[in-house]
């Protein structure tokens, strides 16, 4: 169980990484990487949203949707869990941790329309996985996001101190590096499976 566990949490940083992989949760990927302490902000909340939009979303797939023959209101299901657990989190922080929620400022609405958490949410049923692996599989996916995340702040620091050629200035440049801070994530295939066997 545990070589499993090891295996999913590794595979979903490294090897099927959301962003850089899956494509999924590239719009605050390229908008909120500009700087390290915005974008480790982000990967935060957002790991926290994944694991809570998991240990929501995952009972209520298997002991609601399936039950009732429902599955096919899955992802319509998922969003409205998301949003409103977004908005909960929102006004619980803006309540008992103002602080918290002031240093966030506009992440935690912009977790709302990220694709990455229902992807996860939606992939982790698909995968067959249960509760504590879809956790773990959450856990890991929200890992490789705020490491992507971090990598890619450090990447643009230095793309703003770069000359690039004037027709790729602004976002041509930045995704290009992105693309190739991708196809270095590329080289991880292989490696989950082979470290724990």
């Amino acid at each position: 169980m545990l070589k499993t566990l090891a295996v999913i949490i590794v595979s979903s940083v490294l090897v099927n990484n959301y962003v850089l992989s899956k494509f999924l949760g590239i719009c605050p990927f390229l908008g909120v990487s500009k700087k390290l302490d915005q974008a480790t902000g982000m990967g935060l909340a957002v790991i926290f949203v994944m694991l809570a939009a998991t240990a929501t979303t995952w009972p209520i797939y298997t002991f609601i949707l399936v039950p009732n023959s429902l599955e096919y209101m899955q992802t319509i299901v998922f969003i409205l869990v998301i949003a409103a657990l977004v908005q909960f989190v929102e006004i619980a922080l803006k309540k008992y941790i103002p602080s918290l929620h002031k240093s966030l400022g506009v992440y935690l609405p912009l977790i709302t329309t990220n694709c990455a958490v229902l992807g996860v949410a939606i992939n982790n049923i698909n995968d067959g996985y249960n509760f504590i692996e879809s956790m773990v599989s959450s856990l890991g996916c929200g890992l490789g996001f705020l490491l992507a995340m971090v990598i890619f702040a450090g990447v643009r620091s230095r793309l703003e101190e770069a000359e690039p050629p004037k027709a790729f200035e602004g976002l041509p440049i930045t995704l290009v590096a992105a693309s190739i801070v991708s196809l270095a994530f590329m080289g991880f295939v292989g490696v989950a499976e082979n470290l724990f066997a």
